[in-house]
């Protein structure tokens, strides 16, 4: 054996020893992701509560946009990390949950329910964001512990056997094969969505948009409120937190309303 025949070996045990300490990285750390993916977005009658509570409208309206960009963003790197499971070269040389790339697929659905719908404001595409990450929770969870992480357990053998990628590669062509169908199917109406919202608000902002002000006039404007007291500050849309009292609530989430 020549020197570098043993060197080819070693660099190559060393990758696939690095590329499998990667993988079985996340996928041990995906439960916890799913875990609060569902929490915090199940959380939201909650955080509604307090919100009410505050008297500033300020603070709720911070609180209430930190919760949802950790909510949310706590929800992409879930989705992000669970692109690996497509691989089906992983899948079938190491152990992993069987079912993860149809739990993939339906954390991308939910991502597109929110996307198409804004589910802070409208119950039903609630409900069906909240049905499609419980199933998909279900999809990577149940392998997860019933299987990989239950070699132990005699009992469990044949379920174990069933739900791990490595000693059921038989099903993982056709999942692997139906979650990757799906994830095109909803990239491509992702890709449709973004582009009808692009056209919709550029051509009404080409319609209306105004002559620029000379920087003079804007100087004089700026001064002339500044001496009636002070520019003044309006939101157009109200407070950002979302008001259940439009779809039939006992009352709304606005800060100010008496709890």
């Amino acid at each position: 054996m020549t020197p570098d025949v043993v060197t080819r070996a070693i660099s190559q045990a060393i990758l696939q020893g690095g590329m499998q300490w990667v993988v079985s990285t996340i996928a041990a750390f995906m439960p916890g992701l799913w875990a609060l993916t569902v929490i915090f977005h199940l959380a939201r009658p909650y955080i509604l509560r307090t919100v009410r509570k505050l008297t500033l409208r300020f603070g709720a309206d911070v609180w209430w946009l930190g919760y949802v960009l950790v909510r949310d963003g706590v929800m992409l790197i879930t989705f992000a990390l669970s692109t690996i499971f497509l691989f089906p070269n992983l899948l079938i040389t190491i152990p992993l949950p069987l079912t993860a790339p149809l739990a993939a697929v339906l954390l991308f659905a939910s991502l597109y329910v929110k996307l198409l719908y804004d589910a802070d404001e409208d119950f039903q595409a609630y409900r069906v964001s909240t049905l499609l990450l419980a199933v998909g929770a279900a999809l990577y969870l149940v392998p997860q512990i019933f299987a990989i992480e239950a070699t132990s357990q005699g009992w469990l053998a044949g379920v174990a056997k069933f739900l791990t990628s490595t000693s059921n590669t038989a099903w993982v062509g056709p999942i692997d094969a139906l979650s990757l169908v799906g994830y095109l199917a909803i990239g491509d109406l992702v890709v449709d969505q973004a582009a009808d919202s692009a056209g919709s608000a550029i051509g009404p902002a080409r319609r209306q948009r105004s002559p620029a002000r000379p920087l003079g006039a804007l100087s004089l404007h700026s001064n002339t409120k500044l001496r009636d007291g002070g520019p003044k500050y309006e939101h157009a849309g109200g407070s950002a937190v979302p008001d259940d009292s439009r779809r039939g609530g006992r009352r709304g989430c606005d800060p100010h309303q008496p709890g």
